[in-house]
């Protein structure tokens, strides 16, 4: 699909995710004129409003939410805003949705609502006319909670919209550092062919937050980290590290190569998995208090996870991928650690040399670090000094003048392009839902419930000793 959309149609667009982000995005992009001045853009949710009401809520949004120099042209971009009141399980409300819209051949439709609202939405949407042969859809996390209920979703989906015109959102792959990992792998010949198990050790990645519940009370304990953040974030992490080179860089051919790597996902056992829960402790500088107190119930829902993954393929036999993510950690950090290994024979016998590493950092900087052994200046009459020393690429320094981007910039204007190479495909939702769900099944066999950590630190301390009997630290 290549066809612009003319028309842009958020659903919840006065939650949380628009103000935070989808209202700033198509604002930044409007500034920096990537999308047409004919794009108009219309907002549905429940509360009675007024076009004229409805910028107003969207100007107080953009002024909390975005730095006041990217708002130069915010007066223009709200002229851009209209809003059409809907309660998505009422059929009639439709009606006048489409007159709002006009014809839903050149719609592009993001989905910022609960899961369960999919399937009534979808057939009012295609009631009103407004499914045509050009109207796209996208699709916001939870994509269920486990394999059969993604299914149903997807199904539903399906009875509208083919699958050229699905776009389900992962906002990890509209991040820069992430697509950078496509162009450092693809385009530079130095990486390439050492990406494979002869010469890489093991792979670590890490999704860390400082945070605790907030406002997710109700769909974090009914989710938990496993299937909040490995199912997607992580999984597709994962792919983009192991997965091979695709053909070309459309949308096909990269989703082509994840999918077959989540697909050789090798299944977990109880000893490759760590679940932990946190209790009270010192974040920020703050006491906070614990999972159960913030919930006020007991629970056995785990806030933190790490796995020892392996891929069952040539390229990457043997080589262990560790998975760590939780809430009320020490530090907010997502990064990906590539550690190379140790060279098979040394000639400075005097020095003692750690193996290569790259190290990819997603949030909250964006850099790119490679460390290798350098010399250490000085007049040595026996053997030579040698240290580890990192070669640094701070994308902000790297590409000055360039504005820090939020991810749902990146993808907003793919969905109004129609370019799906950033969006997840049915067959990777699935994969994935099979693998959490075996490790899930695993879990209640054996009766695994999660081990405590205190707010503040990395995790459990069985999350240390996941790694460490493979000789191996978390980076950290």
């Amino acid at each position: 699909m290549t066809a612009k959309a003319h028309t842009l149609l958020l659903f919840g667009a006065t939650g949380d995710l628009s103000q935070r982000m989808l209202l700033p995005s198509l604002c930044a992009l409007h500034t920096d004129e990537l999308i047409s001045e004919n794009l108009r853009i219309v907002g549905t949710a429940r509360s009675e409003m007024s076009d004229s009401e409805f910028r107003n809520f969207a100007r107080d949004a953009l002024e909390k939410h975005m730095p006041p120099e990217r708002r130069g042209h915010m007066a223009d971009f709200l002229n851009r805003l209209s809003y059409q009141h809907l309660d998505v399980t009422t059929p009639e409300g439709y009606k006048e949705l489409a007159e709002k819209t006009g014809p839903g051949d050149d719609l592009a439709i993001f989905l910022s609502t609960a899961p369960s609202l999919f399937k009534p939405t979808i057939q009012g949407l295609q009631a009103a006319g407004l499914a045509g042969e050009g109207a796209r859809i996208s699709l916001e996390k939870p994509l269920g909670t486990d394999f059969a209920s993604s299914c149903e979703i997807n199904d539903a989906v399906a009875e509208a919209f083919p699958e050229d015109r699905i776009f389900r959102i992962d906002h990890y792959l509209g991040k820069e550092t992430v697509q950078n990992l496509l162009a450092l792998r693809f385009a530079n010949l130095m990486f390439e062919p050492l990406w494979r198990s002869q010469y890489i050790d093991h792979v670590q990645i890490t999704v860390a937050e400082t945070v605790g519940l907030e406002s997710r009370v109700a769909y974090y304990d009914d989710s938990g980290a496993l299937r909040d953040m490995v199912q997607n974030h992580m999984l597709q992490l994962l792919a983009l590290v192991a997965m091979e080179p695709p053909s070309s860089f459309t949308a096909d051919a990269v989703r082509d190569e994840k999918v077959k790597v989540l697909r050789a996902l090798r299944p977990i056992s109880v000893e490759e998995s760590v679940t932990g829960q946190y209790r009270g402790g010192a974040s920020g500088g703050e006491i906070v208090p614990g999972y159960d107190e913030e919930l006020g119930k007991h629970s056995d829902t785990e806030t933190f996870v790490a796995l020892k993954a392996h891929v069952d393929n040539w390229r990457w036999r043997g080589v262990p991928f560790y998975l760590r993510t939780g809430k009320r950690l020490h530090r907010r950090v997502t990064e990906i650690l590539v550690q190379f290994k140790q060279v098979p024979h040394s000639i400075f016998t005097d020095a003692r040399l750690k193996p290569n590493a790259l190290l990819i950092g997603i949030q909250p900087e964006e850099n790119i670090s490679f460390t290798l052994m350098a010399k250490v200046p000085g007049l040595e009459q026996e053997g030579m000094s040698l240290r580890s020393v990192p070669l640094d690429i701070a994308m902000p320094d790297a590409f000055t003048g360039k504005h820090k981007r939020i991810a749902y910039e990146r993808l907003l204007l793919d969905l109004i392009h129609g370019d799906q190479t950033l969006f997840v495909r049915r067959d990777e939702v699935e994969a994935q839902w099979r693998w959490i769900d075996a490790i899930r099944k695993t879990w209640a066999d054996d009766g695994l419930t999660p081990k405590t950590y205190t707010a503040g630190s990395w995790g459990p301390s069985a999350a240390i000793a996941l790694t460490e009997r493979d000789g191996v630290s978390w980076h950290e």
